[in-house]
């Protein structure tokens, strides 16, 4: 009996992501901008640290700093002064005396400890400490953190707000990214319009393409948003031809399967040329990846469930690697399967599913909803996929499966 693998034409999801990430050229050209507008951004320059941090040894609790040694005698210490955050004492903690200290002020010279405030009883001046010490305790360290000449974050690191965090710490404010990737996006059929349109006889919204938009900008590119085009070839063609020149890549949801009015792939392969088309996954067969006058094509399918996971398990990754950075995989988790589901050899299975964690602490998941590519209920209530191997069959309940939390919206 023959497989799907079989089919010409169809191949392994592994190894077109693994085209997919091959041929991608990442964007080259670099801008700078203020690190509070760099979040999701990708670093084009490592950055490496200026200063130590904490730049100066300094207190990690509101209390006394004080010479250990001076406790020994059991006698008061006298207080000398204080210091504040951005306030330091200006003198040195001479023998028998203390300095009230608040958090992460500096520590004044010749304190070696910091003894919290609830262990000391204060008589005007004298502060008597309550209970033992460890030498430097309560003390943050100079450059404890990050040292001086640290490399903190390599070049195609994408920003997030701690890194963000962890350079303006040390006193980074600008810096320079690659440019975000310009790509084109349209849906094809004559059936489809624009949400809040009336719709007419046998017409349906296009959620794909504002679902795409959606991730896109997640994503942190730019978007050239061509709209929804009829199934005219003359028009595809038009389109097809702007996107190539103005965009870094082409999305376009919809017309890459065999019907007859399926003619976007059609027209990709008058005007440039197919790499592959159709993938051995479930949902998402129909994926077409190209080239239009050099600029990468990515064809999804209609079906919106099928469009929004292959964008997930193909797309991003290829977008990920065209703007610099570097795409990860995510680690699958593992779950024993609540009921079993279905399935034939030949394709890997991204099935919808809710997971939790089972009252002895390890994760179950369960289908959500119909597996159907056309239902979109069951995809948003899903917070997984079970992923079930291209070469497997029906899993039982009771299985470990592996599952791939998503996000919102589908992207790593």
């Amino acid at each position: 009996m023959t497989d799907c693998c079989t089919q010409p034409g169809l191949i392994p999801i592994e190894t077109a992501r693994a085209t997919l990430l091959r041929d991608m050229i990442p964007v080259e050209d670099t801008e700078t901008i203020p690190l509070a507008q760099a979040c999701g951004r990708v670093l084009a320059a490592p950055q490496i640290a200026g200063i130590n941090l904490p730049p100066c040894d300094n207190s990690a609790m509101d209390g006394y700093a004080l010479r250990l040694a001076d406790l020994e005698d059991g006698k008061p210490l006298r207080l000398a002064g204080s210091a504040f955050a951005g306030r330091p004492f200006s003198g040195e903690v001479a023998p028998g005396t203390c300095v009230r200290i608040m958090t992460g002020a500096a520590l004044p010279a010749g304190a070696n400890t910091v003894v919290m405030q609830e262990q000391v009883e204060r008589q005007g001046k004298s502060v008597f400490v309550r209970g033992t010490l460890r030498r430097g305790e309560h003390i943050r360290r100079r450059g404890e953190d990050v040292a001086e000449g640290d490399a903190l974050l390599e070049a195609g690191t994408r920003l997030s707000v701690a890194r963000i965090a962890l350079l303006a710490a040390v006193g980074i404010g600008v810096v320079t990214v690659y440019r975000r990737p310009v790509i084109a996006l349209f849906s094809t059929g004559d059936e489809l319009r624009p949400p809040g349109a009336t719709l007419g006889n046998g017409e349906i919204y296009d959620c794909n393409r504002t679902a795409l938009l959606a991730a896109l900008t997640q994503l942190g590119v730019d978007t050239l948003d061509l709209g929804i085009l009829p199934d005219d070839k003359a028009i595809i063609r038009e389109k097809l031809a702007r996107a190539a020149r103005d965009a870094d890549a082409i999305i376009t949801s919809g017309g890459v399967s065999v019907g007859d009015a399926d003619y976007t792939r059609e027209v990709l392969e008058e005007m440039g040329r197919v790499n592959f088309w159709k993938v051995a996954m479930k949902p998402g067969k129909p994926f077409a990846y190209g080239h239009l006058q050099g600029t990468p094509f990515f064809g999804l399918p209609g079906n919106p469930v099928s469009a929004l996971i292959t964008f997930q398990q193909l797309v991003v990754p290829a977008l990920t690697a065209m703007q610099g950075g570097t795409w990860c995989p995510p680690v699958p988790l593992r779950a024993k399967l609540g009921k079993a589901l279905k399935k034939k050899p030949g394709r890997t299975d991204f099935q919808r599913g809710i997971y939790r964690r089972d009252p002895a602490g390890g994760l179950s998941v369960e289908p959500a909803g119909n597996q159907g590519s056309h239902i979109l209920s069951g995809l948003a209530e899903a917070n997984c996929l079970i992923i079930l191997p291209r070469d497997s069959g029906n899993a039982d309940s009771g299985d470990s499966v592996a599952i791939e939390p998503l996000g919102v919206p589908l992207a790593p």
